[in-house]
């Protein structure tokens, strides 16, 4: 009995570190869901203002803030107009800087404002993308620069060409163009009429005032990111490129961005800015060798940039570079495909899938698939769950022999236990000869958990990161199934007028999940150590406040698991019922 309670005291002691614990440890390592897109108030489902925006809060600038719209009807400008993407690019300064992407909503509402990603310097959030050409003896255009436009809108079939001399006569030229989605393709040409050669440096850059609202996370990069020749790089942040060192954990963890510019010498590639759903990133031409990376400004402005080589630029000759823009929504489809029709490498790396990517893009592809069968994205959740458990069906029926063989020895092994209670050593000697005599594998059963660790944490990563699956409602109340539930229990769905913490914001969908572990756990094999069972009738409850802050999907995906596990364990026990009978003492 003492050995019990010391048990049982050391479980109840755990369960404290998790419960309060998990939610220190987990904002920073396992960030759980988006931010709730609805809210309960008075029993009833409510939007939620889930987003400020790509840029977060910007520094106060009294008298340089203004209005956005004021800003950009200061300036003459060429229309975008495609699909996916609505706005403009300002003429003064050769610049992409008002963009909205019409696809996607601030919030589920249905007067929401669509997702602002650029805005033009003056105005809050400033964000763009420039283009130019610097030299030494020559006048080159710059942020106060009027370009003519030969179109008044640039759509997908209607490339525009923005023109300017400078006063020796040299043509400088920056042709747009854009496609059915997020991709701009920039061809940047110079003419030389003069009768002296000039040396020039083409570059482009993307300028970004604030950092992002999502968090930077050990699970996923916001922030700074790119393909270099070394590959993708998830290390550096806005804190680095202010002159921060990396912190403790950042160090252990990855985040070891060095403190102040961040540069790279480079042969193609790509980089720019990522927050969790949006990406504006700069892809230089593959074959040209640049010097780029990454730089802070004045206050909280951030900025990527690249030059190529200057180059000689002989009389009545022409220089012509290009880069693509991307500026848009990480869908993943819409990334690899980049990645396999334009050659733009590694760029499906623009999602953090980290070290399960090889299980994670799978099971979204699956995921995806069955989205676009069915039509309800929490259905298509449970056809994954049953395709999983289908697929793992003969490991399980192994699982739960092993397990009923367990319960039927369980007299013998308390016997030996009883007999040999004051020799650890031999007890434990006698039940591995009692375990091998019954042909049973004590660690048979875990094998199918094991196995369903890397999946449940790849649909963690999948509801957490694509963009595919924010804002996907699923029935009744629940509007986003990357979402924790709204409907929180304690405070009577919302008609009790208080805010829960957030351990105790325990939704109705987790209750589900409780009682369904609780069940689950009551079909098992009864633990010989009575502190242990009380710790198995406990553990559905503890699991059930741990996991209820994750998103809705994932909850969807373990409580139709754990009802089929069920459904299997009755099945097995009604086909053997001699395995439920214990053996005789």
């Amino acid at each position: 009995m003492k050995d019990e309670g010391k048990n049982f005291l050391l479980f109840a002691v755990f369960a404290a570190l998790i419960l309060f614990g998990w939610q220190i440890i987990g904002a920073k390592f396992f960030p759980t869901a988006n931010p709730p897109a609805t809210k309960i108030v008075d029993g009833k489902s409510k939007p939620v203002d889930t987003t400020a925006g790509p840029a977060g809060p910007a520094a106060n600038r009294p008298g340089q803030i203004r209005d956005r719209e004021k800003v950009i009807a200061e300036s003459p400008r060429v229309r975008i107009q495609t699909p996916r993407l609505a706005g403009s690019i300002n003429l003064k300064g050769a610049r992409i800087d008002d963009l909205v992407l019409s696809k996607y909503k601030e919030t589920i509402a249905k007067d929401s404002k669509s997702i602002r990603l650029f805005s033009p310097s003056g105005a809050q959030h400033a964000y763009f993308a420039g283009f130019g050409w610097s030299g030494d003896g020559v006048t080159t255009p710059n942020a106060d620069t009027v370009f003519a436009a030969s179109a008044p809108v640039l759509t997908p079939a209607q490339p525009v060409t923005l023109a300017w001399t400078n006063p020796q006569g040299m043509r400088f030229a920056i042709r747009i163009a854009i496609d059915e989605r997020y991709m701009f393709t920039v061809r940047q040409t110079v003419t030389n009429p003069t009768a002296a050669p000039v040396t020039l440096r083409p570059y482009a850059l993307i300028s970004r005032t604030g950092v992002s609202p999502d968090p930077d996370t050990w699970t996923d990069h916001v922030g700074p990111i790119g393909v270099f020749t070394n590959g993708a790089t998830y290390d550096i942040t806005y804190g680095n490129l202010q002159g921060h060192e990396a912190t403790f954990f950042g160090k252990i963890f990855g985040n070891i961005g060095k403190p102040g510019d961040n540069t790279f010498d480079s042969k193609g590639g790509w980089f720019g800015f990522g927050d969790k759903y949006w990406l504006a990133a700069l892809i230089p031409d593959s074959g040209a060798k640049m010097h780029g990376g990454f730089r802070a400004a004045v206050g909280d402005t951030f900025q990527a940039d690249f030059a190529l080589d200057p180059k000689v630029v002989a009389p009545g000759k022409a220089l012509v570079s290009s880069v693509k823009v991307f500026a848009g929504a990480k869908e993943t489809n819409t990334l690899d495909g980049y990645e396999d029709k334009l050659g733009v490498h590694l760029f499906g790396k623009a999602i953090d899938w980290g070290w399960f990517e090889v299980v994670e893009k799978p099971i979204f592809k699956y995921l995806d698939f069955l989205f676009r069968a069915i039509g309800n994205f929490g259905v298509a959740i449970i056809a994954l769950t049953l395709t999983i458990r289908a697929l793992l069906f003969p490991i399980a029926q192994r699982q739960f022999a092993s397990m009923a063989k367990m319960r039927v020895i369980q007299p013998k092994m308390k016997a030996l236990q009883e007999r040999y209670k004051d020799d650890k050593a031999r007890a434990q000697q006698e039940v591995m000869a009692l375990y091998k005599a019954e042909g049973v594998n004590p660690l048979a059963g875990c094998l199918p958990t094991f196995l369903q660790i890397p999946i449940l944490y790849a649909l963690y990563k999948v509801l957490l990161l694509t963009i595919e699956m924010r804002h996907q409602p699923f029935v009744l109340w629940i509007h986003d199934l990357s979402a924790p539930d709204p409907a929180t229990v304690l405070n009577l769905f919302g008609y009790l007028p208080f805010q829960l913490p957030a351990f105790l914001a325990i939704g109705v969908v987790p209750v589900f999940l409780g009682i369904s572990m609780y069940f689950q756990f009551k079909l098992n094999p009864q633990p010989m150590d009575e502190a242990q069972a009380q710790v198995f009738k406990i553990m559905p409850w503890v699991l059930m406040f741990v996991m209820a802050p994750f998103a809705v999907g994932l909850q969807v995906y373990w409580i139709t698991s754990n009802c089929l596990t069920i459904l299997q364990q009755r099945l097995l026990y009604a086909r053997h019922p001699e395995l439920k009978v214990p053996v005789a003492k």
